[in-house]
């Protein structure tokens, strides 16, 4: 059976690949591997995600559930001024995305571990996530309450949904824990959804 992708120790066989991708005037160069989420190239749901996020960003940015880095990485590579972690359960993951880092000369955090647990009591301007679907909904609407917990005041939740893989259930769960939950984005079947001001602020 092939390892899903938030597997902790991939075991599958290695089945490296290299490929490039273009965003916001730079150009990237990723290797990947199997046992990662789309390892053939940029899933659509990242480039939404990628595609919808402000034109200008600083400060803290977290990547969870990082992968092999794409989108945390092509944030780095556009805004130097970042500072950007990578975190992710699946070791194999990790290990491309400092790698992926290194090769595209750019300094990042890469972190192992479920969820936030790697991250302690740090917290974020910039939190971005796509989520795991197969992992299930107990599992990521608990990274959702988590997040709320790790952003600075004034930060942002984002994260990119599936229409048909359950966003509006996910936009309900999001405002038990955020006071504003909007679309920046509905194309091509996907949410890409911005969440401010956790209900955390209120306590």
């Amino acid at each position: 059976m092939s390892d899903h992708y938030f597997t902790p120790h991939p075991q599958s066989d290695h089945q490296p690949a290299r490929f490039s991708f273009h965003y916001r005037g730079q150009t990237l160069f990723f290797d990947t591997d199997s046992g990662v989420f789309s390892r053939l190239g940029v899933d659509k749901g990242s480039q939404c995600l990628l595609n919808a996020l402000p034109e200008t960003m600083a400060g803290a940015v977290l990547d969870m559930g990082c992968g092999y880095g794409a989108i945390g990485l092509s944030l780095a590579k556009v805004y130097p001024s970042c500072s950007v972690t990578l975190s992710d359960v699946n070791r194999r993951a990790v290990h491309l995305a400092a790698a992926n880092a290194r090769g595209n000369g750019l300094f990042v955090r890469t972190l192992m571990g479920d969820g936030f647990t790697a991250l302690c009591g740090d917290r974020f301007h910039f939190i971005l996530f796509n989520p795991p679907i197969r992992a299930g909904k107990q599992v990521i609407y608990r990274m959702f309450a988590d997040a709320a917990h790790h952003l600075h005041t004034g930060g942002q939740f984002w994260l990119v949904v599936r229409k048909r893989q359950g966003a509006p259930s996910a936009v309900a769960c999001l405002q038990a824990y955020f006071n504003q939950v909007e679309a920046a984005d509905k194309s091509g079947g996907y949410w890409v959804l911005r969440c401010t001001i956790p209900r955390t602020e209120e306590v």
